[in-house]
């Protein structure tokens, strides 16, 4: 399947890959990429844990990682590309094993059942991911289907020394991993002293993590095994998934910066502690999105939904478009302001995707004549060096402007860009402006345009902010007045 995905996305798909260079977390530096296996990449996405609706700062991560898919596609590389649904076992305090099973409470709350639970909200995130134009994956492993894969790898872990089972909870030993802490930097018993939540007394060091967690009477989500009915750590899930599903090396391991501590340093006791050599190559962490330079999170009551972005009068693909505009690495703030920019240079991309004046199909140039293949050179080389999409941005506007372009020129080299930035280019410019105007707004333009012409301008602006709260912005040109539906 990835195979083909491939080569359907890239015609050059079995020539020799473009050198790509990578931030690789492990090694805190931007290090020559090289795949295990020439050519092919296979990549594992931290996804979501599905007990609410994601907002878009889970999304920019997800979204950093189609780019990266993308980026990869389009150099040359045949992928495989894994992202798991957590639909079990994730505590409200992961960091020590503690609190409620997210799962269930949701259930509780809602009055639902946890499967109606993990769907409704997996359902939500795949609607979600294609409007931002998130391609699907090749494998979407969910934790409750791979529960007999957990209980084995616990079980290698007992076997390896590795691990210890207390009254039917099985935890990892981090003493006997030398190497914990070497993805972060950072070990658990730092964080113990300002910590609110008091430690299991359970536990042999308070660093040590759940593999397997004994279920108490009332848990609804619960599995035999050799230790007595209990669920999964967080943790082993994607250990597991990603071993079962990618092989015994994993190219690249992506997720959002908050999964490197604990999350991924403890996936990496447990690969590497049950298979005995270093698993993933290049480990990648997308930064936050803020708000107000405040992390978006349900808890600060700051949260967005890319459903709520067109009542702001934005598309969705024009939260892409700013998520570009900023390194994966770097913090972006979710500002009014910014997203009214990447509205504008979404349509300005658009409109010279879309000028033509009859000199041939986007279809008939040949991209690698000159000056396209500059062009393209320039753009996979941002691509290439940890996926610099701002400068790659840049490379798509310079050729919307560009001179030395024919109009045809211009929109075949924009449309081959957009098979990385899918900004949706073959669409029209604007496409809330041709949306029909609400009930009795052409009667306000009309009364708003003669009292601009007498220069009644408390009317004119009066009527401005009542169509505007109908969703319908005006703006004032020498020709007059033109009309924008920003909630159609």
């Amino acid at each position: 399947m990835a195979d083909t995905a491939a080569e359907a996305a890239n015609p050059a798909a079995g020539a020799q890959p473009k050198a790509v260079r990578l931030y690789n977390s492990l090694t805190r530096s931007v290090d020559a990429f090289e795949p295990h296996t020439p050519g092919f990449v296979g990549i594992y996405t931290c996804g979501p844990t599905v007990y609410r609706y994601a907002h878009i700062g889970n999304l920019r991560s997800f979204l950093f990682a189609d780019v990266l898919r993308r980026t990869l596609l389009y150099l040359g590389y045949r992928v495989r590309h894994v992202k798991n649904i957590t639909d079990v076992g994730h505590m409200r305090d992961d960091t020590f094993d503690e609190g409620e099973d997210r799962m269930e409470l949701a259930a509780e709350v809602e009055g639902k059942s946890p499967a109606e639970i993990a769907d409704l909200y997996t359902r939500a995130w795949l609607e979600d991911e294609a409007a931002i134009n998130i391609l699907p994956v090749d494998i979407y492993p969910k934790a409750t289907e791979h529960i007999p894969e957990m209980v084995e790898l616990t079980r290698d872990l007992l076997e390896n020394g590795l691990a210890y089972e207390v009254d039917g909870t099985v935890y990892f030993d981090v003493s006997e991993f030398p190497g914990y802490g070497k993805l972060s930097g950072q070990r658990l018993d730092r964080l113990e002293a300002g910590h609110r939540v008091e430690v299991e007394s359970d536990k042999r060091d308070p660093e040590d993590f759940a593999l397997w967690k004994a279920a108490g009477p009332n848990r609804l989500m619960k599995w035999p095994s050799p230790w007595g009915p209990g669920f999964p750590g967080w943790h082993i899930e994607c250990s597991a998934m990603s071993l079962k599903h990618l092989g015994e090396y994993v190219d690249i391991h992506t997720g959002g910066i908050d999964n490197k501590f604990p999350h991924h340093e403890d996936e990496i006791a447990q690969s590497e502690g049950a298979l005995g050599h270093r698993v993933v190559g290049t480990w990648m962490h997308g930064e936050f999105l803020t708000l107000g330079d405040a992390k978006m999170a349900k808890s600060a009551g700051n949260i967005i939904r890319v459903t709520d972005l067109p009542e702001k009068g934005f598309e969705p693909l024009v939260f892409r478009y700013l998520a570009l505009t900023a390194h994966y690495r770097s913090k972006l703030d979710f500002t009014e302001d910014a997203m009214h920019a990447a509205a504008a240079g979404l349509r300005r991309l658009r409109r010279a995707a879309q000028q033509t004046d009859g000199d041939g199909e986007p279809s008939a140039v040949d991209l690698t004549a000159e000056p396209m293949a500059a062009y393209r050179a320039r753009f996979a080389d941002a691509l290439a060096d940890d996926l610099a999409t701002p400068t790659a941005l840049a490379i798509a506007h310079a050729v919307g402007s560009s001179d030395d372009l024919s109009p045809a020129q211009r929109r075949a080299l924009l449309l081959d860009f957009d098979r990385v930035l899918a900004l949706g280019l073959d669409q029209p410019p604007d496409p809330a402006a041709n949306a029909p105007l609400p009930p009795g707004a052409q009667e306000m333009l009309d009364r708003r345009a003669t009292a601009r012409a007498a220069r009644d301008f408390a009317t004119s602006d009066a009527l401005r902010d009542e169509l505007a709260a109908m969703g319908v912005e005006v703006s004032d040109t020498p020709e007059g007045q033109t009309v924008r539906r920003s909630n159609p």
